[in-house]
């Protein structure tokens, strides 16, 4: 931690009284927190600031002048925002990769970082909505899908599901988060019934965001593509593998930049975890290739497409390639005895599970399922510049959001500031 951020939590908690107007002081500490630090922290959040800012401006450009503006077509209507969406989905489900260590079985160090996954959660839910808008193209549209004031097809929609049960696991990780950090700056015990039935509801809710989303694509009947039992299995387990990976990252990233104490117990939980997911998603996915090529039929035709093009039509075959060696690549690695003490390797491994499941989740699921159409018609999806703009401006906010978060929560959960310490000082 910088001396600029110590200075800054000194005088928090100098002014900070510990009697019941403290949560003013809360909020009051948390935005002097959000808005200073080191000359890292400055220059991370202006290159975030900045990229940010051309994907708004892409995203103006795109509400200006209609989906026209991306690559988009009545052939294939979901393209890189919903490829997205759906990785982000299972990024905020992954989360709960350390909330099940830390509250079922009772890992102290799981238990000392698992507000990082549950910041993260949060963060990537935030990424999915400004996904959804941006791909709505309208943004008036988005009431729509507000219950209660839009019309829904509830419970027949799946969509009108997956909005519920994305919104839902947000507030139940804004109210964990939230309650827990507040807690910490006071200096109390929090009161376990007051969060720990709701962490438990998290861990099936966040297992629900993944499956409904999951649903919502095998549910569509005239995409033969999506329509295989395992796309809801696959899904959970490509969870439980990005999740750890980037949670892995962050966590190296604030042992080395912060005084927070990550004990090792973390990051090898973590491992192991990638380690199984990772293996059970490699046998599944070659489960469904042995079915999709050996057997044939209209479900393998977007699959051959997707791995070996069909008549020059090729624009997909690097990405799933990409893909399919990143993963192994990575699993090979995960493989090594003791990988949690060989960290250049772990943060190779991690890297390559990442950007593996990203690709595999958007150009290696979504775009394929559009292609050929139902009317047998072969179009091509390239996403368009407008949409590489905004998406890397939503992925920037987001992070913008979490930094933010681990600003906050970072001092609080190591000790260097709270109520307590104010009225001790």
């Amino acid at each position: 931690m910088s001396s600029d951020d110590s200075s800054l939590i000194k005088n928090a908690n100098h002014s900070a009284g510990f009697h019941v107007n403290s949560y003013p002081k809360f909020l009051r500490m948390a935005v002097r927190l959000c808005t200073s630090g080191s000359w890292t922290f400055y220059a991370w959040m202006i290159f975030l600031s900045c990229v940010a800012l051309v994907g708004a401006n892409a995203w103006a450009l795109q509400v200006r002048d209609g989906m026209i503006r991306t690559a988009m077509t009545d052939h294939v209507s979901w393209g890189l925002y919903i490829a997205n969406f759906t990785f982000l989905v299972g990024l905020a489900a992954g989360g709960v990769m350390m909330v099940i260590p830390a509250y079922i079985y009772k890992d102290k160090d799981m238990h000392d970082t698992v507000i990082i996954g549950e910041l993260l959660a949060i963060a990537s839910i935030a990424m999915c909505l400004m996904f959804v808008i941006a791909d709505l193209g309208r943004p008036d549209r988005f009431w729509h899908m507000i219950p209660l004031i839009g019309k829904f097809n509830w419970p027949i929609s799946m969509l009108t599901w997956d909005v519920i049960v994305l919104n839902g696991y947000l507030l139940l990780n804004l109210h964990i988060c939230g309650y827990l950090l507040y807690k910490r700056f006071l200096g109390e015990v929090p009161n376990p019934k007051w969060y720990v039935p709701f962490v438990f509801i998290s861990i099936a809710w966040a297992i629900s965001i993944h499956t409904v989303t999951a649903f919502l694509y095998c549910g569509l009947g005239g995409r033969p593509f999506w329509n295989t039992a395992l796309l809801a299995p696959r899904f959970l387990t490509t969870a439980f593998c990005a999740g750890p990976a980037f949670i892995i990252i962050v966590l190296q990233i604030i042992r080395r930049m912060t005084h927070m104490v990550v004990g090792a117990g973390s990051i090898r939980t973590l491992t192991n975890i990638m380690r199984i997911t990772i293996l059970i998603n490699l046998v599944m996915l070659a489960s469904e290739l042995f079915t999709e090529f050996y057997t044939g039929g209209s479900h393998a035709t977007a699959a051959r497409y997707l791995y070996f093009g069909h008549h020059g039509l090729n624009a997909l075959q690097p990405w799933i390639w990409t893909s399919t060696i990143s993963i192994v690549v990575a699993a090979v690695l995960l493989m090594r005895p003791n990988i949690h003490e060989h960290m250049k390797t772990l943060d190779v491994a991690c890297i390559l599970i990442f950007v593996g499941i990203w690709i595999e989740k958007g150009m290696g699921l979504i775009i394929p399922g559009f292609i050929p159409s139902t009317l047998h018609e072969w179009i091509e999806y390239i996403p368009s510049a407008i949409e590489w703009k905004v998406s890397a401006g939503i992925w920037a906010a987001g992070l913008i959001i979490y930094t933010l978060l681990l600003k906050v929560a970072i001092p609080i959960f190591a000790g260097q500031t709270g109520a307590q310490q104010g009225k001790n000082q």
